[in-house]
């Protein structure tokens, strides 16, 4: 990625070094957090905001494609502040999956997160236009705090993005203008011929009249819905630990065992590095991308390594949780009163963050979404299928194999279609 000019909104290389194996490269230092991170903190957050926001993805996507660079990997968490000042700029990271196309030419490689991809991804027979789409996305949720294609499993998000309805309804969208939502039609647009160019982006009335959009808060449910996802996050990372906490002896030793055979310096941690190499002593098929989202899920503090907890709580992630057991002694910890349900005393103490408060919105909202039989308190059978389910979108994106979506592409068929099964309607259909 060298060979792209320096740009302020993309994170720039500052040395590279060999070992024995590997190449390293040293990036500049962003410490002002992820996108979404920081509009939860933020008080005021308008259309205005996410226009600004979006100008720059698109800025981003334009530099790229001028320079033959398709990113393919577009992703709020791929995009951070480079400081803590309210007028941090922003910057595009993580080009790891990103190519040199040509005009004209096509690939077939399925990558990138599920819920940004785009249909032609699916299809295998994309260009850059992928990126315009990835961006529209992450707009879609800028402005209302959900993703446009949203579903419990690998196949539900691919049906959604192949039929690409877009939901205008939900609030906030009745107060957004219509110069906003005709962009993220066009930048959503299923069909890369007649999508939006970066440049186009850039050229949208929205984008320059950025001045003249709203700057009234989009209002509490938006950032209400990004900070239920964080919290959903914490409720099921403290499930994970409890799980951890109270595994068996055998599955101690066996797990130890692994965590010794990729501590190869012996330092108690796990680097990225070790952890690949070790996957590969054992046998595992991982690639090079699921490894990588393996790490970024598992490293919970976020420095780069894993501790003897996070490597359990990777093991168990691996080993898929299927264990009813440790399901069981998760609720139970949960449960304090032993009643067999979580109720929302218990939850709200559960969740209670380093300064000893919990959101009652917050807590509300996971109770209604975990609460699937709406008695007010979470079962046994609620939990279970909280813990299986991709609830925490944010998460879930960097959780989903990637394998599994390329055996979903690999169903097409010879018309071009695809043929899904509806988990409403229970037919087959072609999309």
């Amino acid at each position: 990625m060298s060979t792209l000019p320096d740009h302020p909104n993309i994170v720039k290389l500052k040395a590279t070094y060999e070992d024995y194996e590997n190449v390293h490269l040293v990036m500049e230092l962003c410490e002002g957090g992820e996108l979404f991170d920081r509009i939860v903190a933020r008080g005021h957050y308008s259309e205005r905001a996410a226009s600004n926001v979006a100008r720059t993805i698109a800025e981003v996507v334009r530099m790229c494609h001028a320079n033959g660079v398709m990113h393919r990997d577009l992703k709020p968490e791929n995009f951070l502040f480079a400081n803590k000042k309210e007028n941090s700029v922003l910057k595009a990271i993580d080009f790891g999956l990103s190519v040199f196309f040509k005009p004209g030419e096509k690939f077939t490689e399925i990558v990138g997160s599920p819920y940004y991809m785009a249909p032609e991804v699916l299809k295998r027979n994309y260009g850059p236009e992928v990126d315009v789409w990835s961006a529209g996305v992450i707009l879609y949720i800028l402005l209302c705090g959900v993703p446009p294609f949203w579903a419990e499993t690998e196949q539900g998000v691919a049906l959604a993005i192949l039929r690409g309805v877009i939901d205008f309804k939900r609030e906030p969208w009745p107060q957004i203008s219509d110069s906003a939502k005709s962009l993220v039609r066009q930048m959503l647009e299923p069909d890369p011929r007649k999508r939006l160019t970066a440049q186009q982006v850039l050229e949208h009335s929205w984008l320059q009249n950025a001045k003249k959009a709203p700057n009234v808060p989009l209002g509490d449910i938006v950032r209400s819905r990004l900070k239920q996802f964080s919290v959903m996050n914490r409720f099921k990372k403290k499930a994970l630990r409890v799980i951890a906490e109270h595994l068996s002896v055998e599955e101690v030793e066996v797990i130890k065992d692994m965590f010794s055979l990729m501590d190869t310096d012996n330092d108690g941690k796990v680097s990225y590095e070790e952890l690949r190499a070790g996957l590969r002593k054992v046998g595992s098929q991982l690639a090079e991308p699921e490894i990588k989202m393996l790490m970024e899920v598992a490293d919970v503090d976020g420095n780069g390594v894993l501790d003897y907890g996070e490597f359990v709580a990777v093991t168990i992630h691996l080993q898929k949780m299927e264990n009813g057991e440790h399901f069981r002694r998760a609720f139970m910890f949960f449960d304090k009163d032993g009643s067999g349900y979580i109720e929302s005393d218990e939850l709200r103490e559960a969740l209670e963050d380093e300064s000893g408060q919990t959101d009652n919105d917050v807590l509300n909202d996971i109770m209604r979404e975990v609460d699937s039989d709406k008695d007010g308190r979470i079962s046994y059978e609620e939990f279970v299928a909280m813990m299986k389910a991709g609830t925490d979108w944010r998460k879930a994106s960097r959780q989903y194999s990637r394998e599994r979506f390329k055996s979903l592409s690999l169903n097409l068929m010879k018309d071009g279609s695809l043929h899904l099964c509806d988990g409403v309607t229970g037919q087959s259909v072609a999309v």
